[in-house]
């Protein structure tokens, strides 16, 4: 099977997404599958990978964000595709990736891959402090009209955890299919867990050996909602002085996450950390994760902070709620400092006490996922095998006339 992911938020510096993508070539490599993954690049080349390549398709700067580009004609990406002659084609986002994905009109199974939910990343995040999600949710309207329009173009709109696949049937998007993510099976332990590490980053906070060390990692956006944690952990660490916050990630707000953790005191900026083998060790060397984004898919971050026997303060919303009561955890109200604050102090008893580190209901494997998402595939492009036969239709044929209409 040929899977052809047009990823318009691609980028071999990015967090979630390249992490993802990566897993996706190296399980396509060990079970004879093909990926070829679609992105916007400083130029037009091809890059081959085990398990595929990354065709990368010369196109503008994002304005906001150094580490990614955006597609802008389209034509280059459906020469791409039309050469291509994928089974299946992924939109990995809503917009002009999606769109592209959407209304390329080959004859391939196409399916919508919702990675995030725009609303309640970015105006919860903005708007939330003066109205209701369900407020918000109503002003922006037009988008879940366009969002469900885009899904009429898919067969299927496949999502990484139940939470969001209810919120967008809640909207009537086409087909909404929840396929769970999954964490990397070998790399996450509590057996990673570096003593030396430990009081290294201590150090760094300005913390005694004997502190407790809390860890932040995500990507420098407002959509993680860096505030609200460094803003909870200082509260905290007004009852609790011992202890200390190793924030982990890069991104296009470092500077203010920067000031606020000045501010705030006894708190380490690390910068990203992209070796894997590192980032386990990192989280299973500390005591506390605290999570701040209330819209994640699936909260990668918080799964593996659990299989490393992480205890987890998480926002009471998004995937990351629901797998932080895999473990041992506590939920505050998202966004709200105070209600993160009360979470940290309450969570610190439980992680005080003896056998602390228990791990209730492991994530799923990134293996079981894929293998899930393969599988669907293939049953659809069966499907659409067996009724082209019984019919006698004539797959359609791809044309660049409908760029012209795009948005």
């Amino acid at each position: 099977m040929k899977i052809a992911d047009v990823s318009g938020f691609y980028s071999e510096t990015g967090g979630g997404v390249a992490s993802y993508v990566r897993q996706k070539l190296d399980h396509a490599a060990r079970w004879g599958h093909e990926i070829v993954v679609v992105a916007p690049g400083a130029e037009s080349w091809t890059e081959q990978r085990p398990g595929g390549k990354i065709v990368w398709v010369k196109s503008p700067g994002m304005p906001f964000d150094a580490n990614y580009h955006m597609f802008f004609g389209g034509e280059e990406v459906w020469r791409v595709l039309d050469r291509e002659a994928p089974d299946v084609v992924e939109g990995s986002s809503p917009w002009r990736g999606g769109w592209l994905a959407g209304h390329w009109p080959g004859k391939a199974v196409k399916s919508l891959v919702f990675h995030q939910d725009f609303i309640a990343g970015y105006p919860y995040t903005l708007l939330g402090g003066i109205m209701s999600p369900p407020a918000i949710d109503r002003l922006f309207g037009a988008y879940w009209r366009y969002a469900r329009r885009l899904s009429d173009c898919f067969d299927v709109t496949v999502t990484g955890g139940d939470w969001l696949a209810q919120r967008l049937k809640g909207f009537h998007l086409h087909n909404p299919v929840s396929v769970p993510f999954g964490i990397e099976t070998g790399v996450f332990s509590p057996d990673k867990r570096d003593e030396a590490l430990r009081q290294s980053l201590l150090a760094q906070c300005g913390v005694p050996p004997t502190g407790r060390l809390l860890l932040a990692v995500g990507r420098h956006h407002p959509e993680k909602r860096h505030r609200t944690i460094i803003d909870g952990f200082a509260r905290a660490r007004a009852v609790r002085p011992d202890l200390g916050l190793a924030i982990i990630g890069d991104g296009p707000i470092r500077a203010s996450v920067e000031a606020w953790a000045r501010a705030a005191g006894h708190t380490h900026v690390m910068g990203a950390v992209s070796d894997r083998q590192r980032l386990a060790s990192l989280l299973a060397s500390g005591d506390i994760l605290v999570h701040g984004s209330g819209a994640e898919t699936y909260g990668l971050v918080v799964a593996e902070a659990i299989s490393s026997g992480l205890a987890v303060v998480s926002p009471d919303t998004g995937g990351a709620a629901d797998l932080a009561r895999r473990g041992l955890s506590r939920v505050y109200a998202t966004g709200d400092a105070d209600s993160c604050a009360s979470a940290i102090l309450d969570l610190l008893k439980a992680v005080d006490a003896p056998g602390r580190r228990v791990i209730l209901d492991p994530p799923g494997s990134a293996e079981t996922h894929f293998t899930a998402l393969f599988d669907l595939y293939q049953s659809m492009i069966d499907a659409r095998e067996a009724s082209a036969r019984r019919s006698g239709t004539s797959p359609l044929k791809p044309s660049l006339a409908i760029l012209e209409t795009s948005p």
